[in-house]
C-alpha cells in the first residue's frame, strides 16, 4: 500500500482507506541529511521553515493542490544529534471548494507509539492565481523600497543565537519598504 513520495526528504506516500486523504512519512537525521547541521537556533539544530515549506507543497502536489495558501508554525522541528526523527505529513480531504487541510508531525525515532508533535498546519488549494505577479512586483526592487546593507548579516544573526552555515548563506540583498522587507536569496 506504500507508494514512493519521490522527494529527498519523504520516503513513501500512502493513499487513506476510505476518504479522499493522504499520509506522507520520512526520517530525517544528521547522517542521511547532513546539510541541515547549517541550520543552528540556540545550539540546536532545526528544520528549516523553508524546508517545512517545501514539504508542505509537495503534499499538496500530490493531491492536485500546488498552491499553499496559509502555513502557521507552531513548534520547531529537532534534529537530534543521534539518531534520527520520523515524520509525517497528513494532507485531509478536501473542502467544498477544493481546499485541504495539512500538517506536518514528527516523534523522535524509537519511541514506539510514542506521541506525535504538531509543528505546522496549513491550507493548500489549486492554483488559482493564473500564475499571475503579485501585485507591486512587477518591477524590482520594489518601487519604494529602499536598500539595506547585508554586510555581516550572518554574524549579527549569530550573536542572537541564529547560526547558519554555507549551505544557508544565501542573502545577497535587500531592500525595505515601510514594515515590508525584499530579499534576494
Amino acid at each position: 500500500g506504500l507508494g514512493s513520495a519521490d522527494h529527498p526528504l519523504l520516503g513513501a506516500v500512502v493513499g487513506l482507506a476510505g476518504v479522499d486523504g493522504v499520509l506522507l512519512t520520512g526520517r530525517l537525521s544528521l547522517v542521511s541529511h547532513g546539510w541541515l547541521a547549517d541550520h543552528v537556533v540556540l545550539g540546536v539544530v532545526v528544520v528549516p521553515g523553508t524546508a517545512l515549506v517545501e514539504l508542505v507543497l509537495r503534499a499538496g502536489d500530490g493531491v492536485g493542490c500546488g498552491w499553499l495558501e496559509e502555513l502557521t508554525l507552531e513548534a520547531p522541528l529537532v534534529v537530534p544529534e543521534c539518531g534520527g526523527v520520523q515524520v509525517q505529513l497528513s494532507v485531509g480531504v478536501p473542502d467544498g471548494v477544493g481546499r485541504r487541510v495539512v500538517g506536518v508531525f514528527s516523534r523522535l525515532e524509537g519511541e514506539g507509539e510514542g506521541s506525535w508533535t504538531r509543528h505546522a498546519v496549513g491550507v493548500v488549494s489549486a492554483d488559482v492565481s493564473g500564475g499571475a505577479v503579485v501585485e507591486g512586483l512587477g518591477v524590482w526592487p520594489p518601487v519604494g523600497a529602499v536598500a539595506v546593507d547585508v554586510g555581516g548579516v550572518y554574524e549579527r544573526l549569530a550573536g542572537v543565537g541564529l547560526e547558519y552555515g554555507p549551505v544557508f548563506r544565501g542573502v545577497r540583498a535587500a531592500w525595505r519598504r515601510g514594515d515590508e522587507v525584499f530579499a534576494e536569496v
